[in-house]
């Protein structure tokens, strides 16, 4: 029964994704339900989305760009190291300290979550990122990404724009490296313990239909209330997680 859930929150999920963004605050809190420890949901959660991220990256691989004087090669080089730095610190941060980590880093996402959601419109006015802050912030991200990954999208947009790319370049080149960083972190915890493989292929199979379906569903759904939606999970994990960690 439990898998038959996580393929319905995963389906939901990779529509999320699809949609605004965020899936992952449907299938880490699923994970948690079906049993799994924090870090254990966080890890089985990246692999699981990790298919779904390369047919988005794929599909809108003509609109990617690099930034002057980063070019797509550099970024995704920066991404790729950084993912994987992300996830060796995950894999040598202990159960018990990643799961008081785990409330601010939810709550940190869901913050950044509704920045990007309701705020971020005036970004594309301000100063453009310099190249060499452009590339420290987005290996940040990337290291981010590799560790918790929530509300990774929503970040890399922010750095994007800053670095003066229009929002549907930012959007295109987000898909890519955010599946680029993910490969490297997927790589390294295809070989960790905490990878739980059944919950891991119900939650794939689950997110990859989810998000072909969120093709359709865009012209369909009110988006301001599903990225609603969202904060309100987001806040809600955090609520539990805080009390889960300190209670």
């Amino acid at each position: 029964m439990i898998f038959v859930l996580l393929v319905v929150v995963a389906f939901l999920a990779g529509a999320q994704n699809a949609l605004a963004g965020g899936g992952s605050f449907l299938t880490f809190p699923a994970l948690l339900a079906a049993g799994l420890g924090v870090r254990a949901a966080n890890i089985t959660s990246t692999v699981a989305l990790f298919p779904g991220q390369i047919v988005t990256g794929w599909a809108g691989r003509q609109h990617v760009a690099g930034l002057p004087g980063l070019s797509v090669r550099a970024l995704a080089g920066i991404s790729l190291l950084g993912g994987a730095l992300g996830a060796l610190l995950l894999l040598n941060t202990s159960e018990a300290v990643f799961q008081r980590l785990v409330p601010f880093l939810v709550l940190f996402a869901t913050t950044v979550f509704a920045w990007g959601s309701f705020v971020r419109g005036p970004v594309a006015a301000l100063a453009h990122l310099p190249v060499a802050w452009a590339a420290a912030v987005q290996f940040a991200i990337a290291i981010y990404g590799g560790y918790f990954g929530g509300g990774i999208g929503i970040l890399m947009m922010a750095a994007l724009t800053l670095a003066g790319q229009a929002v549907r370049t930012a959007a295109a080149t987000k898909n890519v490296m955010n599946a680029v960083l993910n490969a490297s972190a997927v790589l390294i915890f295809a070989f960790s313990p905490d990878v739980h493989w059944g919950e891991c292929l119900a939650v794939a199979a689950g997110a990859i239909a989810g998000g072909q379906a969120g093709a359709w569903l865009l012209l369909r759904v009110n988006e301001r209330l599903l990225r609603l939606a969202v904060v309100g999970i987001g806040l809600a994990l955090t609520a539990a997680m805080f009390m889960k960690a300190f209670g």
